[in-house]
């Protein structure tokens, strides 16, 4: 699965910030309204669309977007910097907790699916590794691609830092919860992951659905590739949902741009951008 869009993944970036100007929902909403947006590097993609269509339909509202990842969205919205928090985890039993003692009940709200990638140099004559081989690579105790068949090359591996949701994911489905060799190269964001593999001869990286491009290589794993069809039928093995969250039930502008979201034109953005919809795109 390749993507032709070249222009969304250069704009797709951590310290990436701009401003939409949105108007009046059909809740009836007044002018100067903002919505603040912020979290997961895979979900920022969607969520810079939804905010530049729902900027077609609506130009009086303010809507900021921004990346940082899963935990810097949530722990902007627990302390009310933001309005809606992008996810591409579920929010851990200690922001619960803290949500709890602060008074917030977060809202959860599945948006999409998605599927991680493990991506190789398209140089690399490898074309499947099974989990066990991943879990291999990422702990330390594979370290050379002749192992699996492949070149006398060192394998690169290059990973998540810990606030990102896909890590998050990558730890519990791939490594069992295993840390990950203290020699990986750590990357901020997808964008970061996939032009580190792309440039880097023996690298191995993990990357969302939607950054999967001609500049790397995407792997099988136990023999399915990663695409959009296997993540919906359930038969790709490291999936995982995507969320926003809101400070309790989403109420006004929020609530209005949450529904577009979820709407059959919002998933069909979603589909554009190469994850999978939850709902009905027609």
């Amino acid at each position: 699965m390749l993507r032709n869009n070249a222009w969304s993944k250069v704009r797709v970036t951590v310290s990436i910030i701009f401003l939409i100007l949105l108007g009046f929902s059909p809740l009836g909403l007044g002018k100067g309204k903002t919505i603040a947006i912020r979290g997961s590097t895979t979900v920022l993609p969607i969520a810079q669309r939804l905010a530049e269509r729902y900027h077609h339909l609506h130009p009086e509202v303010s809507i900021s977007v921004s990346g940082g990842g899963s935990g810097v969205g949530i722990k902007a919205l627990l302390d009310g910097m933001v309005d809606v928090a992008n996810a591409s985890r579920p929010m851990k039993t200690k922001e619960w907790k803290i949500a709890e003692k602060k008074g917030i009940k977060p809202h959860e709200q599945i948006i999409a699916k998605d599927g991680i990638a493990v991506v190789v140099h398209p140089t690399n004559p490898i074309s499947e590794l099974t989990m066990t081989q991943i879990k291999e690579i990422y702990a330390g105790r594979i370290d050379n691609w002749s192992h699996l068949g492949g070149p006398d090359h060192k394998i690169v591996v290059v990973s998540r830092e810990s606030a990102s949701g896909t890590y998050e994911c990558f730890y519990k489905i791939v490594m069992k919860k295993e840390k990950v060799t203290p020699a990986a190269i750590l990357q901020a964001a997808n964008a970061g992951v996939l032009n580190t593999v792309a440039q880097t001869e023996g690298a191995i990286g993990y990357i969302g659905l939607g950054y999967i491009s001609e500049k790397v290589k995407p792997l099988k794993i136990n023999g399915c590739y990663p695409t959009p069809d296997a993540v919906r039928r359930g038969i790709y093995p490291i999936s995982r949902p995507l969320f926003m969250y809101t400070r309790g039930e989403p109420k006004g502008a929020v609530a209005d741009f949450i529904n577009f979201v979820l709407s059959p034109e919002g998933q069909r953005i979603v589909q554009e951008e190469g994850f999978v919809p939850i709902r009905p795109t027609k």
